[in-house]
């Protein structure tokens, strides 16, 4: 990701590389010369870069996922004195996927049985992927429930009938599999599936990088890829 974010940045006008380091590096001692710094490392370097911007007044974007309760209150924390643009997934496809399926959700009604599968390639270290649990939220907002409430991450054994409601989630890993979602609407007779592919990693540099230049001009705040987009 490193690499494709400094390519998406050459391919712009209004934007250019300040610096480049691993998380395992050390920090810039200052903030100059940096408006905005973009994450995608791991849950540990999200912490660390969300203080490091809240320290120096540097905007932030990431894309990391897989964040548990400590990692994500730095998060929160810096967008008290920086614009953060937090998304699990850049791509403006992705988010017109959620897009489509809180529209989905809302016309299909309560009737529909949902179910969510991921697939990634076999080094992904987190499951489901960020993008599917977004993806189940948005569902599980519709409904006015919570993931947590609705979601079944794994079946096994007797299981009986399909409670209504559940919102199913499968995960699969294998090969190089750049990322790929599916939501899928279970009706009497007919079924909706709403698909996302992605074949090449460009696609969340460029919308990292839109974000980039995009929460360099915004007041601080915690924002998502939906307020880039203007949707």
């Amino acid at each position: 990701m490193a690499g494709a974010v400094v390519r998406a940045i050459g391919e712009r006008s209004d934007a250019e590389v300040a610096g480049a380091f691993r998380e395992s590096q050390q920090l810039p001692d200052s903030g100059e010369g940096i408006d905005v710094l973009i994450d995608f490392t791991s849950p540990e370097g999200a912490m660390a870069h969300a203080r490091w911007c809240m320290e120096n007044g540097v905007a932030l974007v990431t894309g990391t996922t897989g964040l548990e309760e400590s990692h994500q209150a730095a998060v929160d924390a810096a967008s008290e004195r920086v614009a953060v643009v937090q998304s699990p997934n850049m791509s403006v496809g992705v988010n017109l996927l959620f897009d489509l399926a809180r529209r989905a959700t809302g016309m299909l009604g309560e009737g529909a049985d949902i179910e969510i599968v991921e697939t990634h390639h076999r080094y992904k270290m987190d499951a489901p992927s960020g993008t599917a649990i977004r993806l189940g939220e948005v569902i599980a907002e519709v409904r006015e429930t919570t993931l947590e409430q609705s979601g079944n991450f794994g079946r096994e054994g007797m299981i009986g009938p399909r409670p209504p409601g559940e919102i199913g989630m499968m995960t699969l890993r294998g090969g190089d599999v750049v990322g790929e979602h599916t939501a899928t609407f279970f009706l009497e007779g007919e079924r909706v599936e709403i698909t996302h592919r992605a074949t090449d990693r460009a696609i969340f540099a460029r919308g990292a990088v839109r974000a980039a230049v995009w929460a360099a001009s915004r007041d601080p705040g915690a924002y998502a890829m939906a307020d880039v987009l203007g949707s």
